[in-house]
């Protein structure tokens, strides 16, 4: 009896996963095509063959159907830190670990959407509030790799200056016209921050 349950709520995870997936990639398709303030929640439904109401139970919002593709940042981040020697000064762990994650971001799919997300002001805002969650998940994960107390300072600051070089980053990806990864951006405003910090004037 436990195995049919045990394949019957299998199958039901499968079908709602399939299902958001499927809501996901219709909205981004119509976002892309007809721009995100057109297209309406009826138009998704419509595109991903489920009612309005279905739609509901797998996104709030046309903006939690964007923001969450990057609900998964923080894991990754913690990933790569994790990854990462121990022994590495606090902010040459943030560098590599922003730059390795950066680096599996390539291609149109990845750029589509951070352009999206920085041209529509809806989006923004959001954005916003998951940068500022991912220098907590920074900040953690590094002290955590270094051994250092939860609230570490420096862990805090390395992170905070880490999280805003990664937005600088990606706006410099934008902003450019040749076919570089966000990775390389990211390590040359790295470097820009260290040669400031070396300065004398």
């Amino acid at each position: 009896m436990q195995d049919v349950q045990d394949k019957i709520s299998g199958l039901r995870e499968r079908k709602r996963a399939d299902t958001h997936a499927r809501v996901h990639a219709a909205a981004m398709e119509l976002f892309g095509r007809k721009g995100f303030e057109a297209t309406t929640l009826d138009d998704i439904a419509s595109s991903a063959g489920v009612s309005r109401r279905s739609l509901f139970h797998y996104f709030a919002s046309k903006e939690d159907i964007v923001l969450s593709t990057k609900a998964g940042l923080g894991d990754l981040i913690e990933a790569a830190v994790a990854r990462r020697p121990a022994d590495e000064p606090l902010l040459t762990m943030a560098e590599n670990a922003l730059t390795d994650m950066a680096a599996d971001f390539q291609g149109p799919g990845p750029r589509a959407l951070a352009r999206l997300i920085h041209d529509t002001p809806a989006l923004r805002a959001g954005d916003q509030a998951k940068y500022e969650a991912l220098e907590g998940r920074l900040a953690l994960a590094m002290a955590t790799r270094k051994d250092l107390p939860a609230d570490d300072l420096q862990a805090r600051v390395v992170a905070t200056t880490a999280i805003g070089v990664l937005r600088m980053a990606t706006e410099t990806w934008l902003a450019s016209d040749d076919d570089r990864g966000p990775e390389v951006h990211g390590k040359a405003a790295f470097a820009a921050l260290r040669q400031a910090a070396t300065r004398i004037d």
